[in-house]
């Protein structure tokens, strides 16, 4: 007998994460391209310089950087257009984080991956963790870093861009700061990034959660096990219309 699939996530919301994950890619291999300060090069002098020759030179290179830029944003918009209340469930979720179960599960989380089960059970008495929600703690901090620094890098991504033309010069200090704060923004979101890569693509438990970006739907048994409020709460409604 075939396991029942709950529906997870709308297509709207599938295309916006693999939209934002090819820009993304994208933009980085472009924008540490750009960097042509030898002693801030996370990669080598190689890089950059390979990368510039690929695209044609350095103009060339900052124009694709920018028109990328500029489609990443215009993807979001286009998202918040056709399905605004996805969005708004999105941040309500992601930003509502409850104490005595969010944080805990979190604590305990991080042992539990780091010092195996055993230390867990002897520190709190348990290995069991809080139930969740729609996202559990650990999506919803990369999410909230996600969220804050997306719209970081893009306002000062805006103001780089046009710094040559609209800006003035007595304003030279808000571009510098606009550069420092998009490369910070570009280095937290990344190393968030890179913890969700792994839990999401390689973390055997999780591979149901990978799948649902691709049809939309989790098996029961990964919803019950991972976000159980959420399943008690979908489940019942499906009973109910049953």
């Amino acid at each position: 007998m075939q396991e029942i699939q709950y529906k997870r996530h709308d297509r709207s919301d599938i295309l916006i994460h693999w939209w934002n994950g090819i820009c993304w890619f994208v933009l980085l291999v472009t924008g540490i391209g750009l960097i042509s300060n030898p002693e801030l090069d996370p990669l080598g002098a190689w890089y950059p310089e390979t990368v510039r020759n690929l695209f044609g030179g350095g103009a060339s290179l900052l124009g694709v950087h920018i028109g990328c830029g500029v489609l990443w944003i215009a993807g979001f918009l286009l998202y918040l257009a056709v399905n605004v209340r996805g969005a708004v469930f999105f941040l309500k979720e992601v930003f509502f984080v409850d104490r005595t179960r969010d944080l805990v599960w979190m604590f305990r989380k991080m042992i539990q991956m780091t010092l195996g089960p055993k230390v867990l059970k002897s520190m709190s008495g348990t290995t069991k963790l809080p139930d969740q929600g729609f996202y559990n703690m650990g999506q919803k901090g990369f999410a909230q870093v996600a969220v804050v620094g997306g719209v970081l890098i893009a306002v000062t991504g805006v103001i780089m861009a046009v710094s040559d033309v609209v800006i003035p010069a007595e304003l030279t200090w808000l571009v510098s700061w606009s550069v420092t704060l998009h490369y910070l923004g570009v280095g937290v979101v990344f190393a968030g990034l890179l913890v969700h890569i792994y839990m999401a693509a390689i973390s055997p438990e999780e591979r149901p959660g990978l799948r649902s970006m691709f049809t939309g739907s989790v098996p029961g048994d990964y919803a019950k096990h991972h976000h159980r409020l959420w399943y008690d709460r979908v489940a019942k409604d499906e009973n109910s219309r049953a």
